[in-house]
């Protein structure tokens, strides 16, 4: 149970970030009036272009997303764990991003957690008064340390579930990257890395479901790739830990070994095959390494930059 005084200090900090910036995500869109009398395509030019602009909120960002992405390869390397937290449209942007982690980049599931108001949904039902319920997140983060990074996203940046992790973070000494849409917002005054998201007022009032989300969802997939970056897990655009599970992505690795080792088609696949799927030991394999373990040795001398195993070989 989170305590009184704790409740009263978040209330406080959401009126304190309404004082200081109205909320862009609650204002009335310049195309709103008559909206609804519009011919469909007309709406959807409108929407279209909507979504487009609110693309482009990520860039003055970039400063603060890449900062972002530092302390979650931080918190990856050392052990750590990547904490998500946030609760409707936004929650479902951050599990999105968190969920895709393991196959995309090969980071362990035990390093990843997804902390949404009210459960990852199981049906198309997701009430909307689960964003108010903190009492749940006092356990669940319990286990919270300085090696961690907490990932809060809340369009307003005055989601009571976010900034109460957000502050039980803070006093296990965790790392609080912010993402929210309104500047000034409590989220983004008290987190440790602010990224802050400006898009324009909803065409719709409110649902942030479109705009807002949309960045969001960008600033969060911009992020986890540059991590994946500062990791080592990507070479000249190529996915090279990713986590071959189905038949599409066994070809996908096996082009990305014969492209990187200029290979022919049965090398990689031997390759990948003596190495039990590794795309980055294949790689070196296939150009030329005798054994799968002087392959793997080479990679930890290399902290697990491909480049520079690579490198070794010349």
């Amino acid at each position: 149970m989170v305590d009184k005084w704790y409740l009263k200090g978040i209330l406080n900090r959401n009126q304190r970030g309404n004082h200081v910036s109205a909320k862009v995500t609650e204002q009335i869109h310049a195309s709103a009036a008559g909206l609804d009398a519009r011919p469909l395509t007309e709406i959807a030019e409108i929407l279209a272009e909507a979504q487009a602009e609110a693309a482009r909120a990520t860039l003055p960002a970039s400063r603060d997303i890449a900062a972002g992405s530092e302390a979650m390869a931080a918190t990856i390397k050392t052990g750590g764990t990547l904490h998500y937290v946030a609760a409707g449209s936004s929650g479902l942007m951050a599990a999105a991003d968190a969920m895709e982690l393991g196959g995309t980049f090969g980071i362990p599931s035990k390093q990843i957690r997804i902390h949404m108001a009210g459960g990852i949904p199981q049906s198309a039902d997701m009430p909307g008064d689960t964003e108010d319920a903190t009492d749940a997140l006092a356990n669940a983060l319990a286990d919270l340390g300085t090696k961690d990074t907490v990932i809060a996203v809340s369009a307003s940046g005055t989601t009571p579930y976010t900034l109460a992790a957000q502050e039980i973070a803070q006093r296990a000494g965790a790392t609080v990257i912010g993402i929210a849409n309104n500047s000034g917002s409590a989220l983004l005054l008290e987190s440790d890395i602010a990224i802050c998201l400006e898009t324009p007022p909803e065409v719709l009032s409110g649902s942030t479901r479109m705009g807002a989300g949309t960045a969001q969802k960008i600033a969060l997939n911009m992020m986890s790739t540059l991590m994946a970056v500062k990791l080592g897990h990507v070479h000249d655009g190529m996915m090279v830990n990713l986590r071959a599970d189905n038949i599409k992505l066994r070809e996908r690795a096996k082009t990305i070994v014969k492209t990187i080792a200029g290979s022919a088609d049965e090398v990689a696949a031997s390759a990948l095959q003596a190495t039990n799927g590794d795309v980055k030991a294949a790689v070196l394999c296939a150009s030329g390494v005798d054994l799968p373990s002087t392959a793997l040795r080479l990679l930890e001398e290399a902290d697990g930059n491909l480049r520079k195993a690579l490198n070794q070989l010349t």
